[in-house]
């Protein structure tokens, strides 16, 4: 097992616990970044995408595991999608690789108790199909956080769009192969260091277009996010309610790194 992250699926009466830094979760609550969308079109199942086979999360954010996860599915794609500047760009998270687990599944594409915010990071490679992630510099181009006036998360609006989640590529963005980091965050046992949950996988992209920007700052991963930033640990309930008692939450990482 890797150090940073569970590669089993145990079964445990609570799925909040963690024992021996391990967590112990059921799989019923979780979820894989497996599919992608442009304007419109999708693409296949993991097609150009680097997804774990299962759906544990990464939990250890200084470990290599929280760079494009850890346990691919093998064959790991090598596929690169084409998407052109400014495109809509949909990322569909599902319970497990394929959809969802059984019929009626009550936490596809994931439970509804796991709030957070999802993020989306780009890092230039030079052949997106065979590009290592080690060492890559990354910056953020779009994220979703917490509406305050609403209570509602990014993963809320996720799984309302039945596990599509909907972001821009930005339209001055350079051409070239890029890596794509898509990140749900889930904060409902993130009271306790190493608490939060990470769902990431990465995936091979060419961007189309005429730009010529690139985002700064930029980021490592591990290194962008420290198991004691205000955004990974945290208690996010009043009471029972899971709105960060109304106040503003900031997603770590920093900002949106390219503005067009």
């Amino acid at each position: 097992m890797s150090s940073d992250r569970c590669d089993m699926l145990i079964f445990v009466s609570d799925p909040a616990r963690v024992t021996n830094g391990v967590h112990l979760s059921l799989v019923s609550g979780h979820g894989i970044f497996q599919k992608l969308r442009i304007n419109g079109v999708e693409q296949a199942s993991i097609y150009g995408i680097r997804a774990p086979a299962v759906n544990n999360p990464v939990t250890v954010v200084s470990g290599a595991s929280i760079t494009c996860n850890t346990g691919l599915k093998q064959p790991v794609s090598k596929d690169v999608v084409t998407i052109p500047a400014g495109a809509k760009v949909g990322a569909w998270f599902q319970h497990i690789i394929g959809g969802a687990q059984g019929a009626n599944d009550p936490d596809n594409p994931i439970a509804p108790s796991h709030k957070g915010p999802i993020m989306v990071y780009l890092a230039k490679v030079d052949s997106a199909g065979i590009a290592s992630e080690v060492g890559l510099n990354w910056f953020k181009i779009a994220q979703e956080g917490l509406d305050t006036s609403q209570g509602k998360w990014g993963v809320d609006t996720m799984i309302a769009n039945k596990g599509w989640w909907d972001f821009t590529m930005p339209s001055c963005l350079a051409p070239g192969d890029y890596l794509m980091r898509v990140e749900l965050l889930a904060l409902h046992s993130a009271y306790g260091t190493n608490g939060a949950q990470f769902y990431m996988s990465c995936a091979n992209i060419k961007v189309t277009g005429s730009g010529t920007k690139t985002g700064s700052p930029t980021v490592k991963f591990p290194g962008a996010y420290n198991s004691e930033d205000p955004g990974i640990k945290l208690n996010i309930y009043s009471g029972t309610i899971p709105n960060n008692a109304g106040k503003a939450y900031t997603p770590p990482g920093g900002p949106v790194a390219l503005a067009c």
